[in-house]
């Protein structure tokens, strides 16, 4: 298993987001400007792409922001998620950034409580899906 950091989207990036966001829990709007600035983290298990993610910062929220964090379904349950997402915090470390934030689709915020999140208290819309602002503090 092996990441890979890109400063473009990737096309197997863009292959799993439609797979899982688009074809899977139907969402439209699944690409925007955020892709053309955003650094994206591709996982890969032997040759195959298995989940992504992208982060960038954001002035408005003054910190860096992961989002669109996904596994293909097939490789759900080995803990690819916790890696894409650990990679992707050891990158904005990298850069400098001190505290992210994320936008969780509310279904899965445990998840990110586990990876030590804490929910802001922002429930909004997405499409049709509630989520809510979460953030880490990256310096502890």
């Amino acid at each position: 298993m092996f990441i890979k950091l890109y400063d473009e989207i990737p096309e197997e990036a863009k292959t799993i987001r439609e797979a899982v966001f688009i074809k899977e829990q139907g969402f439209k709007d699944e690409f925007d400007e955020i892709d053309d600035v955003a650094k994206h983290v591709l996982l890969f298990e032997g040759d195959i792409p298995v989940g992504t993610c992208r982060f960038f910062f954001s002035e408005e929220r003054n910190c860096y922001v992961i989002g669109r964090i996904v596994v293909r379904k097939e490789f759900r349950g080995k803990r690819y998620g916790e890696k894409v997402l650990q990679d992707a915090e050891k990158a904005v470390r990298d850069l400098g950034g001190k505290v992210v934030e994320l936008s969780a689709q509310c279904r899965v915020a445990g998840f990110y409580n586990k990876q030590g999140y804490t929910g802001l208290n922002d429930i909004h819309m997405d499409e049709y899906c509630p989520h809510t602002w979460m953030r880490k503090n990256l310096a502890v």
